[in-house]
């Protein structure tokens, strides 16, 4: 009977009990982890959409702004000048123009219109601009003045330009032979000494010229018209560089001065002619013998003596030489011999 009773504790080690509370705990343990139930707090995507929602609305509003910008922009003169976009065309030659009324101002070099006059010289002009700059010739009125030298100007560009010869900047460069320029004008015209185009002709005798003011100045010489005259002594003069030049000989001024010597010229052309002396830059070479010059004229002057003198080459070197030199006082050159001094 003893053996029978100390088997009945076996019964008290159930295990299948044990596990059945585990089997309890366990979904209990599930409902505790049943987080996904608990994703209503944790409903950031929902947010995260609402921000993104509100940003889209900001790129919306800010595409709208650009938009809106650039449609007025290409509304604009300016847009047109970065696209390249010429919609106004000449029928006559055909050339093309951002705005209307810079094609209606064109058509007047075909018709001739000239509709401002100078109600003191009676000269015309296609604009009302190119009027007003033209009546402070006759005013003397020079707004816009050089902050480095002072000097006074009728038009803005043209002070702009002058500025340039105190800075030094060039920024308009011949592609043929590398010489720089202050103006796009004046490389244009430069240009045409390589082509040796002579656009404008004179209809009085057979002389061409690269440029038309030169061209009105020649006419001048035909009709001996000096419209240009100085108020001080009477002098007149045919181009008005030339009366501001002679302006200056009674003032003294002297407004282009060397940064080098100090010496001061009237004309910007002197003073970069004068800066080779100190450089010693001879740019002008002469084709028939080993001179230099530092101006085109002195070597035109130079060319002439070749041709009231006949040459003759050395045999060793081929130097050209007059034939009224000494070849034999020459000759001792390549021979080593010393030649002997004139007494």
């Amino acid at each position: 009977m003893g053996t029978k009773q100390e088997l009945d504790p076996v019964l008290i080690k159930e295990e299948p009990e044990s596990i059945q509370i585990k089997e309890q705990e366990e979904p209990i343990l599930v409902k505790i982890k049943e987080e996904p139930e608990l994703v209503h707090i944790k409903e950031e995507p929902e947010l995260i959409k609402v921000e993104h929602e509100d940003l889209d609305s900001e790129q919306e509003e800010k595409q709208l702004i650009v938009k809106q910008e650039t449609e007025t922009c290409a509304a604009s003169p300016t847009y047109k000048i970065h696209t390249n976009k010429k919609p106004f065309l000449c029928l006559t030659c055909g050339k093309g123009f951002i705005r209307q009324p810079d094609l209606k101002v064109h058509m007047t070099h075909h018709t001739g219109e000239k509709p401002f006059q100078c109600l003191t010289c009676g000269k015309a002009f296609p604009r009302q601009p190119d009027l007003t700059v033209h009546v402070r010739t006759h005013t003397g009125e020079k707004p816009f003045q050089c902050l480095v030298c002072g000097k006074g100007f009728i038009q803005k560009t043209t002070m702009l330009c002058h500025m340039r010869t105190h800075t030094g900047e060039k920024p308009f460069q011949c592609l043929d032979c590398g010489k720089g320029f202050i103006q796009k004008t004046t490389l244009r015209y430069h240009m045409r000494t390589h082509t040796g185009e002579k656009p404008f002709s004179c209809e009085l005798c057979d002389k061409s010229f690269r440029q038309r003011s030169d061209l009105a100045c020649h006419i001048k010489t035909h009709t001996d018209e000096k419209p240009h005259r100085c108020e001080k002594c009477g002098k007149s003069f045919r181009k008005r560089s030339d009366l501001a030049n002679h302006t200056l000989s009674h003032t003294g001024e002297m407004p282009f001065p060397c940064l080098t010597c100090g010496k001061g010229f009237k004309q910007q052309y002197k003073l970069t002619m004068h800066m080779k002396v100190h450089t010693g830059d001879k740019p002008y070479n002469c084709e028939l013998c080993d001179k230099s010059f530092r101006q085109r004229s002195d070597l035109t002057r130079h060319l002439k003596t070749h041709k009231r003198v006949k040459l003759s080459s050395c045999t060793v070197c081929g130097k050209l030489l007059s034939e009224f030199s000494s070849m034999p006082r020459h000759m001792k050159t390549h021979t080593g011999e010393k030649a002997s001094r004139r007494k």
